[in-house]
C-alpha cells in the first residue's frame, strides 16, 4: 500500500459526512507505519469504541469506508472473511458500513466479519504449516495475500457500487 496522510485519508471516505470525517481519530502513527506490508489501513477510532475504518487502494485511488461495530455476537468462533486465517490470534467482530450514494441515504448496509484490530496483513504473511511433503509454503502465503487483497476490493466495491 501507499503511504497516506492524515488529508489523503479523511478525503477518501465513501459513506461518511464531512463531520464524521473531520471528527475522526486517526492514527498519529501515520509517517512510520511499514506501508509496504499493508493490504489495507484499519483504524479502531479511540474516542469512540464502535467506529473504525479502511482504506484501500481501489482503481489506483485510495478509498476509505467508515464502519461500525454492531453489537451482535456469533454464537461460536467466527472466521474473518477478509484473511480466512483460521488460526486467529484475535476476536473477529461483525461491522456494518452505511453503503455509498444514494443506497446510503436510504439506510442501505452491508455487514462483513472482520479481525477486530484488522491484523489481516500480519496473519496472511505468517508462514503456513506444511500440508504435505513438497509443500511451497512461500507461496500458500502468496496466495494468501492475493486472497485478502482481493476479498477486501470485493467489500469496497460493493459499498461503492451498492451491490
Amino acid at each position: 500500500m501507499r503511504p497516506l496522510t492524515d488529508a489523503q485519508i479523511r478525503a477518501s471516505f465513501l459513506n461518511a459526512s464531512r463531520s464524521e470525517r473531520k471528527n475522526l481519530t486517526l492514527p498519529t502513527d501515520l509517517d512510520t507505519r511499514d506501508w509496504e506490508a499493508l493490504d489495507y489501513l484499519g483504524i479502531r477510532d479511540s474516542k469512540l469504541p464502535k467506529l473504525a475504518s479502511v482504506v484501500i487502494e481501489l482503481d489506483d485511488e485510495p478509498v476509505g469506508i467508515l464502519l461500525r461495530q454492531t453489537d451482535a455476537r456469533p454464537l461460536s468462533r467466527p472466521q474473518c472473511s477478509w484473511c480466512n486465517d483460521v488460526q486467529l490470534p484475535n476476536d473477529v467482530v461483525m461491522f456494518a458500513a452505511k453503503r455509498a450514494g444514494d443506497a446510503g441515504r436510504r439506510g442501505d448496509t452491508v455487514g462483513i466479519l472482520v479481525c477486530e484490530n484488522f491484523e489481516c496483513s500480519v496473519n496472511v504473511r505468517k508462514l503456513p504449516p506444511s500440508a504435505y511433503l513438497g509443500f511451497d509454503r512461500e507461496s500458500a502465503r502468496d496466495r494468501r495475500i492475493e486472497a485478502l487483497r482481493a476479498n477486501v476490493t470485493e467489500f469496497a466495491r460493493s459499498v461503492r457500487d451498492g451491490a
